[in-house]
């Protein structure tokens, strides 16, 4: 009985422990550095039960580590560097999870200049950058340490002819892997497309075509988000504000339908950012920059399509990027522009986004990224 009381006790404890460490997460948090006040990459330590964020460690001397991604085992970080013309670079980092350390294990050309996203696959056979000023993206094969072999593939895209300003030549804006990994879609703001990618890790050049995807004239398609139930993907349109939703399926993306995350009569600048898909799949959240600086809320439909719900401003400039907690209680905005990560606790009945009045103060931040602690 004696033995039974103990290893009782014992077990409950180890419940607790284990409970405490599950509270806590890592925040990556990637940024500009030129200009401003940022130095690299940022670790916070992020408290699940009380949202409040606390830093931890960086990564600094490096140029414009904007955006992020995470391996799955979460132990290696990669991460573009926005320099200048014939620099743009994808860097590699071994991640310390415990003290959220960030040590270089070595840096690669990203095929193009301006690279602006990052993706890595749930193998860790390839990361996928995508290059917006030079209009191409790049496959780059990875060493089974994490860091980035000699295998680089990259696909340029050509001008379409018709599109003026920011349209007048091939953007690509982000690389994304369909939830079987099996497509990467590639989305082309200067061209106005969806370009999907047949994916294969076995072969010498990874991606062919499979699908074009084109969209209305001025659209400008961004970033793009895959539902959790694998059924549908959401496509973010950054000179519209407009989010337009598609059926995936058998390795296929098809229209849906395309509605506006602006309120009526809006007259200011249209810029839009990011979008995500709470944990439940209930809601979709897409973010505007300026003038808008909000965070557009919409709850999700059995059949994949949108209803706009509700807005939440920012409460700070060019929310660039933003990202919703693993459990759903917690919505972080990345205010680029007014230097500050802005935490809010989200209602998972309702969707609605409530200001926490906790802050992170952080040079330009570009992008969030959430990783265990152990």
């Amino acid at each position: 009985m004696k033995l039974f009381k103990f290893t009782s006790c014992f077990f409950f404890l180890l419940c607790v422990v284990f409970e405490s460490e599950a509270q806590k997460l890592n925040l990556l948090i990637g940024t500009y550095t030129k200009p401003g006040k940022s130095e690299g990459i940022y670790v916070y330590e992020f408290d699940l039960q009380t949202g409040k964020a606390a830093y931890k460690n960086k990564a600094a001397g490096l140029n414009n580590p904007s955006y992020l991604a995470v391996n799955k085992k979460e132990d290696v970080v990669y991460s573009v560097s926005e320099a200048g013309p014939g620099k743009g670079s994808v860097s590699a980092f071994r991640f310390d999870k415990k003290t959220g350390g960030l040590s270089l294990l070595n840096s690669k050309p990203s095929g193009g200049d301006g690279p602006c996203y990052v993706a890595v696959d749930k193998k860790s056979k390839h990361v996928f950058v995508a290059n917006y000023t030079g209009g191409s993206f790049t496959a780059i094969c990875l060493s089974p340490d994490g860091s980035l072999g000699n295998s680089i593939s990259t696909h340029k895209f050509t001008s379409n002819g018709v599109g003026k300003g920011q349209q007048e030549k091939p953007h690509a804006h982000s690389t994304v892997l369909s939830p079987d990994e099996k497509r990467l879609y590639v989305s082309d703001l200067g061209n106005d497309e969806i370009v999907g990618f047949k994916y294969s890790s076995l072969v010498g050049d990874p991606l062919k075509p499979a699908q074009l995807i084109k969209l209305p004239a001025g659209n400008g398609p961004r970033h793009f988000e895959f539902h959790p139930n694998k059924k549908f993907g959401y496509a973010v349109q950054e000179l519209t504000c407009e989010v337009v939703a598609y059926r995936y399926k058998n390795k296929k993306l098809s229209f849906l339908q395309s509605i506006s995350s602006l309120p009526a009569g809006y007259k200011g600048r249209k810029w839009a950012a990011d979008i995500h898909v709470s944990p439940d799949g209930k809601f979709l959240y897409s973010s505007n920059r300026d003038d808008a600086n909000e965070i557009a809320i919409f709850a999700i439909q059995k059949d994949g399509k949108l209803t706009l719900t509700g807005r939440q401003s920012s409460l700070g400039k060019a929310p660039r990027n933003f990202v919703i907690d693993p459990t759903g209680n917690y919505l972080l905005a990345a205010n680029q522009n007014s230097d500050n990560v802005v935490i809010f606790k989200r209602d998972r009945n309702t969707g609605m986004l409530t200001d926490t009045g906790e802050r992170i103060d952080v040079g330009a931040p570009v992008c969030l990224k959430f990783a265990s602690t152990e």
